[in-house]
């Protein structure tokens, strides 16, 4: 997983969510995992 400073790019790709957890905001993409990342 990877740390990011702007997921805009990310949240627009098909598939993903975007979710808050505990403080932070990940990236969740179930059909390509490499874009699984977080913000914090």
């Amino acid at each position: 997983m990877k740390n990011r400073s702007s997921l805009r790019s990310l949240k627009n790709r098909p598939n993903s969510i975007v979710v808050r957890r505990h403080g932070a905001v990940f990236v969740i993409n179930k059909a390509d995992p490499r874009q699984k990342t977080r913000q914090s």
